[in-house]
């Protein structure tokens, strides 16, 4: 099997650019959808950072409104207090002290961050990629307008 053959993008006609340009466009669409993802990750592993350095020793034996869901609330004593129940995934838990919570949640913010910046450069790349070919688009474009221009004028006389 031969190795796929690379095409100037600029010796493509118009339609084969539109469909490139589409196509670019919702793999944009995409990536852009999964960086908003990303980052409404990152929310919630800093907002549960910031909700394991809530749970104080001071706080044993108090009641609180533990979170069911986001709108619901039952009250609740902390009992032990060093360790909090952490959510590892898939519907998964693990008692884990504080310190181990907040190693796991930060090391959970660093490897989300990593994939936010690698996203970035993706989708800057492929912003230039699809303005690169709107750019040959619209140059095709003027070109075959100023061809026929010259045509309608000559043909008037």
């Amino acid at each position: 099997m031969s190795a796929p053959q690379s095409i100037a993008v600029h010796d493509l006609e118009l339609p084969q650019l539109a469909d490139v340009r589409r196509q670019l466009e919702e793999e944009l669409k995409h990536l852009t959808n999964s960086f908003a993802q990303l980052n409404q990750a990152k929310a919630k592993f800093k907002a549960c950072i910031e909700n394991v350095n809530e749970v104080k020793k001071e706080n044993a034996n108090k009641t609180i409104l533990v979170p069911l869901t986001n709108s619901l609330y039952v009250p609740g004593k902390v009992v032990k207090p060093d360790s909090v129940i952490v959510d590892v995934g898939t519907g998964y838990y693990v008692e884990k002290t504080r310190v181990e919570a907040l190693t796991h949640y930060r090391r959970k913010v660093e490897f989300v961050s990593q994939n936010i910046e690698t996203l970035e450069t993706t989708i800057s790349k492929k912003q230039d990629n699809l303005s690169y070919v709107v750019n040959i688009m619209q140059s095709k474009l003027q070109a075959q307008q100023s061809q026929a221009g010259p045509a309608r004028s000559g043909s008037k006389s």
